[in-house]
């Protein structure tokens, strides 16, 4: 039977115990939110307002202090630190704000490392699978063998993006991908991502605080200057 939810979250509290959040108050507060499957989120949130936190908590990097995430029925706070690094290798496709790509890696190689993360064998079908993301991102085959620090920057972004759908994921993570894009080319990043995440059928969570690709997505979160939810 097929779960409903994709992620599920109840009477989330976290703060950082080094005082970053002003007057003793979490910086992150959100009461209850749900997401299904196939579903698109979008955070919306000034500098400062717990964006990078949130998605800490949701990649399972950090637990919160009270209340609970739940992602494809598996409550967070219920696995160990090492099994939720094997959730997140497994379930969760990541696209970084700085791609975080191996520079002294080939692009397919960088590709396949979300592979060997997931703990999968590198295989020919694999390889196939690989090339194949990066055939429908644009990449020119004549890159695919050299390193990743040969790309352009936008290059590498498309890169991230296949090495994030690489595991076909349930879940892909975006954040702020379009930071140092100009707006034609946020257009036709938003277009490729969106895409592909459909055509794998996963969950898509975007965190930016441009307000302009709020119509892309049925669901927003805002995280306010309290970090509350809005």
């Amino acid at each position: 039977m097929s779960l409903q939810y994709a992620l599920q979250i109840e009477q989330l509290e976290f703060s950082w115990p080094t005082g970053k959040s002003a007057q003793n108050q979490p910086l992150i507060n959100i009461e209850h939110l749900t997401l299904e499957q196939g579903g698109r989120l979008f955070v919306q949130g000034a500098s400062g307002s717990g964006k990078s936190t949130l998605l800490s908590l949701l990649a399972g990097i950090n637990i919160p202090q009270q209340g609970e995430i739940t992602l494809l029925g598996q409550p967070m706070s219920q696995l160990s630190s090492t099994k939720r690094d094997h959730f997140r290798a497994r379930h969760i496709g990541y696209v970084f704000q700085q791609f975080n790509l191996l520079p002294y890696l080939s692009v397919v190689e960088n590709v396949q490392l979300a592979g060997l993360f997931a703990g999968h064998k590198q295989t020919d079908s694999g390889l196939a699978s690989a090339k194949e993301y990066l055939q429908q991102l644009n990449i020119p085959v004549s890159l695919f063998a050299r390193p990743v620090s040969q790309l352009s920057v936008g290059q590498q972004q498309r890169v991230a993006i296949a090495r994030a759908l690489y595991n076909k994921p349930e879940i892909i993570i975006a954040d702020e991908p379009t930071s140092a894009l100009d707006k034609q080319n946020c257009a036709g990043f938003m277009q490729m991502l969106l895409s592909l995440v459909t055509e794998i059928g996963s969950t898509l969570i975007f965190v930016s605080h441009d307000p302009a690709l709020q119509a892309e997505f049925e669901q927003v979160l805002y995280l306010g200057q309290a970090g509350e939810q809005q």
